[in-house]
């Protein structure tokens, strides 16, 4: 946990965020993430929680890669090196996203404390080691981020979640980050299988820390509702079902999300919603759980 000073300092840790944020160049990007964190760790930064940040809509991006409609980026398939490739660029688009999520996070929601602004910290800088881990792996197949088209469905959620914390909490580390918690120990054991132990370790670093991830947007959702006097469960259907109209996908890695805070009534009603979005059982969700 990083010291916070007594505002005396002239860089703020906030502010500085942004210019992370709006970095466009990736390898800057992850190079002012990683200083930023360490400044942020050494205590010498000032923090004022309370101030309105003009955080723009979309974060800072290189012109490539080019972002598509999700039926035209390119087939993942693991039967050719090729195919890996393509996932490794996705993969690696999925991190670059996740540095400016959790950038926003900081910059975006003023008067919550410190230690959430030092969670998100953090996690941008994980993020972006994720990132430079996958790009070696990206050059080992002969490409670079940027190569491929890729799409922005991540953040298409965190533009929808802008207004409250409380919904980003829910439905972008809880629901769309999440979802790699369950699909990447397939994804390791398939890269084992096909010789590229490289990029299965790659994998098993990355999904250790995305649990904590996870576990974060966990901690800071049960937070916001405590702070507000709501119910997290009946709360969490309700947003499922707004912002996603209950179309959730499995299977689910229990173990994972147990470790990331997600409760058995939560997992019970994940997979009651999934098993009717799957099967088209008429009704709702809500009455579940």
């Amino acid at each position: 946990m990083p010291a916070v000073t007594d505002g005396t300092m002239k860089e703020e840790w906030r502010r500085a965020a942004l210019d992370c944020l709006l970095e466009t160049d990736p390898v800057a990007k992850c190079q002012r993430t990683l200083a930023l964190w360490q400044r942020c760790q050494g205590g010498r930064l000032a923090l004022d929680a309370g101030a309105r940040l003009p955080v723009p809509a979309m974060p800072g991006r290189p012109a490539r890669p080019a972002l598509v409609a999700p039926g035209r980026v390119p087939r993942r398939r693991f039967g050719s090196r090729a195919g890996r490739g393509i996932l490794l660029h996705a993969l690696a688009h999925i991190e670059f996203n996740a540095i400016n999520l959790a950038w926003d996070a900081v910059c975006r929601f003023p008067g919550l404390p410190a230690d959430f602004y030092a969670d998100w910290s953090r996690i941008a800088a994980e993020e972006a080691r994720h990132f430079q881990l996958l790009c070696g792996r990206l050059s080992d197949h002969g490409l670079a981020y940027g190569d491929l088209p890729a799409h922005d469905g991540l953040w298409a959620m965190a533009r929808r979640t802008a207004a409250d914390p409380l919904a980003r909490m829910a439905l972008v580390p809880r629901v769309l980050e999440a979802r790699g918690l369950d699909v990447t120990p397939a994804m390791i054991e398939r890269f084992r299988q096909v010789g590229d132990g490289n990029t299965a370790e790659v994998l098993g670093v990355i999904l250790r820390e995305e649990v904590g991830h996870v576990q974060a947007g966990s901690r800071w959702y049960f937070h916001l509702c405590a702070r507000r006097g709501l119910a997290p469960l009946p709360l969490f259907r309700r947003l499922l079902l707004e912002y996603m109209q209950g179309r959730v996908k499995g299977p689910f890695h229990r173990q994972a999300r147990r470790e990331a805070g997600f409760t058995e009534e939560e997992m019970q009603m994940l997979e009651d919603m999934e098993l009717r979005a799957r099967t088209g059982t008429p009704g709702s969700a809500e009455g579940s759980g």
